[in-house]
């Protein structure tokens, strides 16, 4: 199997105030694909989805309820710390839970945490070991 995520599905609670935060918030832009059912966002390359908790529980046979932490964490990786600090300012204006104030961290970059409206953990990160292509890409080491 090759290595490539495609799409990642967020379960939310309420598909209005989600997409006031990714949409409207963060200024993602949505695809014509959607409907009121489901939010499609291009995330560069890959497609970040909005779907109501209880029907993607539903889809995969699982049980819905359960809250903590789930052992997942999402990331955006930036160019610089100066960057870092300005999207961290943007997703707290949007509506986000700051969870860890930007900071240097023991791996040598900079990065802060925060939750989404339903509690989806968000990293943002610089991390100076890596590259970035003009889309945003990470290019990790060989």
């Amino acid at each position: 199997m090759k290595a490539c995520i495609s799409v990642v599905t967020l379960g939310v609670a309420d598909m209005q105030r989600s997409r006031e935060f990714y949409v409207r918030g963060l200024g993602w832009k949505e695809s014509s694909a959607s409907n009121e059912h489901i939010a499609f966002i291009n995330a560069s390359g890959l497609v970040l989805a909005l779907y109501p908790k209880e029907l993607l529980a539903q889809d995969a046979h699982v049980n819905s309820l359960g809250a903590g932490f789930d052992g997942i964490t999402l990331a955006q990786n930036v160019e610089s710390s100066a960057e870092v600090d300005a999207a961290m300012a943007a997703v707290i204006e949007a509506g986000a839970k700051l969870l860890r104030p930007a900071q240097s961290t023991f791996w040598g970059g900079y990065s802060g945490y925060f939750a989404d409206p339903d509690g989806h953990i968000w990293e943002v990160a610089h991390n100076p070991h890596w590259g970035l292509d003009a889309m945003g890409h990470v290019s990790l080491p060989e």
